[in-house]
């Protein structure tokens, strides 16, 4: 054996002799009954938004696995956390108000011994729920009233949204609940028929993962009355005539038709109820891609136009028809689009904003299904619900795609729009 085996041998016999000896320190003995050292906190601590990094020494102690830190809540249930003896700090979080709060600090070893607990008194900053909802604040709008809020923090929270008001001399109260992340949020809660005399009052709890739930009466709101604008007097321009300099997109691709889009029939997965694009929306012509692409639809008279709801592709070849996602919110489906209206006066288009459908943040297939049937709805002026001044003519632009994280702007996709408002005054 020459000298090379000699030392790997030797090095490989270490390494196993130190990995044993680190493992022992994981296993448990039931014979234990004495606890560990107890941490060294550090004199000064870091506030967190509903919380504080604590900094500790370790105990020397061998047998020692973690450091917990918990407190007790409004509920008088103990908020636990946990964290490896290997790091210095330990962070609690949950804490609903920045009143000062005692922490008990303790270390466990493998036999589940606890420490004499240490204590620390921390003052947090505004936690996140108390944040949202100083932030929240509801608008009434067409046929409906939305909600939104700020939440820089990005935490995981739950919005509730209660709303009450009167049909026929009775109260109906109804709930909506939200769970979202995002830093900023605005949802549509769509409403039945009630005159615009009618108040609706509504009310917001949020909710944060540790049961923490801070509450805001946000007051009375007004809807505004609007129509769907009736199709049977719609057209639309063939494959590359323009309007205004703008053509018209083609349609027309495999199974797909224009006049599909203004049937009144969406899509369910039974039927090729759609418009498809084959890759060559923009122009007509193969080579020259899909988007952006022109949908302009004569309304056959002037109206005020209020808001849009566009059907997407089902497309049930992906999943079960009767359960399954199918293409909702993903694939061809136009993700992105922009909103036009003819100014006679100007002889042009006038440009109203951009709109990207959010993807709905719910877990089954089922749950996708009944949201992309019902269809996604957005006003033209959203923060400031108003109509739009006369026009005959809208135009629709499909800008990109939901596939690639709204980057895609190959064939493209569409089942139905319907448009939103009021006859010219």
């Amino acid at each position: 054996m020459n000298n090379q085996k000699i030392i790997l041998i030797i090095v490989t016999l270490a390494a196993v002799l130190l990995s044993c000896e680190e493992s022992k320190r994981f296993e448990i003995n039931s014979f234990d009954k004495t606890p560990p050292g107890k941490p060294i906190l550090h004199s000064e601590y870091k506030k967190l938004y509903g919380g504080a990094r604590i900094y500790f020494t370790p105990p020397d102690d061998e047998d020692v696995l973690t450091i917990d830190a918990g407190y007790l809540n409004q509920k008088g249930e103990t908020v636990w956390f946990s964290v490896s003896y290997y790091v210095d700090s330990i962070s609690i979080y949950g804490m609903p108000d920045t009143i000062s709060r005692a922490i008990s600090v303790y270390a466990v070893d493998r036999a589940g011994n606890k420490s004499e607990a240490q204590t620390v008194d921390v003052i947090p900053y505004e936690p996140a729920v108390s944040r949202v909802t100083t932030t929240a604040r509801v608008v009434g709008g067409f046929g409906s009233f939305y909600a939104d809020w700020k939440n820089e923090l990005a935490q995981n929270i739950n919005v509730y949204v209660n709303y009450d008001y009167n049909v026929d001399g009775k109260k109906v109260e109804k709930r909506v609940i939200f769970t979202s992340s995002d830093t900023t949020a605005r949802k549509f809660i769509r409403m039945e028929e009630i005159p615009e005399t009618e108040p609706v009052h509504v009310s917001i709890m949020v909710e944060d993962r540790y049961g923490n739930i801070v509450s805001k009466d946000l007051g009375q709101i007004y809807l505004i009355k609007d129509e769907i604008i009736p199709k049977d007097k719609w057209t639309i321009p063939n494959t590359n005539d323009s309007i205004g300099g703008v053509p018209a997109a083609f349609l027309g691709g495999y199974e797909g038709h224009p006049r599909l889009l203004y049937d009144g029939v969406v899509n369910t997965g039974y039927d090729f109820n759609y418009a498809q694009t084959e890759g060559r929306g923009r122009t007509g012509k193969r080579t020259d891609g899909s988007m952006p692409w022109n949908l302009m639809i004569n309304l056959g008279e002037e109206w005020e136009i209020s808001r849009i709801i566009t059907h997407q592709r089902y497309s049930p070849g992906q999943a079960n028809v009767n359960t399954g996602r199918g293409e909702y919110y993903s694939g061809y489906n136009v993700g992105i689009y922009k909103m036009h209206i003819w100014n006679a006066d100007t002889i042009g288009w006038d440009s109203i904003r951009t709109y990207k459908i959010p993807v709905p943040l719910v877990n089954t297939g089922q749950q996708f299904k009944v949201l992309g049937f019902a269809g996604d709805m957005t006003y033209l002026y959203p923060d400031d619900p108003h109509f739009s001044a006369p026009t005959r003519w809208f135009r629709y632009e499909a800008m990109k795609n939901f596939a690639g994280d709204y980057t895609d702007m190959g064939n493209s996709v569409l089942s139905e729009i319907t448009l939103y408002g009021r006859r010219r005054k």
